[in-house]
């Protein structure tokens, strides 16, 4: 156990070095800083005002900014990393080194590089929100931090699913499917939700859109982040479904972190078992 633990963080660590070094992990850190500290004081400026908005009001505003960059840069990056080159897979799957091993290292390496680029986007617009506007809403900016973490993680598993085991594709087929999984899960699938819910009765019509929040990842973050930022002011038609039917924000928040907790968990288990079983 100890042994595989120092193999597993050894794999880790050499994936964190090469992703540290990707000229692509380096722009993701450069660009969530600019646009971080783009939105944090552009807040007021656009409603007429000027100066820097405080913690709450930038989570609010970063929120579709998490949700629409994290789960891309999460995606093509995992599709990258963990799709080698034949030749390579064969090489790599040929050291005395279990594949799950190496999958789950390779994985906690680009982990830590992306959490390392989004704490620097996070950190540069707190310093500065700290210093222009103070504390006020720091709970609720740290908890965006949080969960732009665990759509990292969340959608890093599912590269490793879409890649783990099928080097034959080839590269390029993977990071399509990675872009479809990503088209579909934060641009159409809220779309589709909600043009079915509106051909259906009240009841049915709620309690799909129950089940919306709860299947797709990014809806669940949207939902736990926009709760914490500006309670039920800023829900749409799913996201007021699902509150009404958990009763209020306690069980709303503990039915959103065990989705969530599923989704960090399901797919890279996947991806060990089919990577375990491919031919490679």
């Amino acid at each position: 156990m100890k042994e595989a633990t120092s193999l597993l963080l050894l794999c880790a660590r050499q994936e964190l070095v090469l992703a540290v070094r990707s000229r692509w992990t380096q722009i993701f850190a450069l660009v969530f800083a600019a646009l971080a500290l783009a939105v944090a004081g552009s807040g007021y400026i656009l409603t007429g005002g000027h100066g820097v908005q405080d913690f709450g009001r930038t989570a609010a505003s970063l929120v579709q900014l998490v949700l629409l960059l994290v789960p891309l840069t999460s995606l093509l990056m995992g599709a990258l990393a963990l799709t080698p080159d034949r030749g390579a897979a064969e090489l790599l799957f040929s050291q005395p080194v279990a594949r799950r091993t190496l999958l789950l290292g390779k994985l906690l390496g680009l982990f830590e590089a992306l959490a390392a680029a989004q704490a620097l986007g996070f950190g540069a617009a707190g310093v500065l929100i700290f210093q222009q506007a103070g504390s006020d809403g720091l709970g609720t900016f740290l908890l965006l931090g949080l969960g732009s973490l665990v759509l990292t993680a969340i959608f890093l598993g599912l590269a490793a699913l879409l890649a783990a085991g099928s080097p034959a594709r080839g590269r390029a087929r993977v990071l399509a499917l990675a872009l479809v999984v990503w088209f579909v899960l934060v641009l159409v699938f809220d779309a589709v939700a909600l043009g079915l819910a509106s051909f259906l009765p009240s009841g049915a019509a709620s309690r799909l859109l129950i089940v919306s929040v709860l299947l797709n990842p990014a809806d669940a973050v949207r939902t736990g982040a926009l709760l914490a930022a500006e309670g039920t002011t800023a829900f749409g038609a799913a996201s007021l479904a699902f509150l009404r039917f958990t009763h209020g924000p306690v069980g709303a928040g503990l039915l959103l972190a065990v989705s969530l907790v599923v989704w960090m968990v399901v797919p890279p288990v996947l991806a060990v078992r089919r990577l375990g079983r491919s031919d490679v």
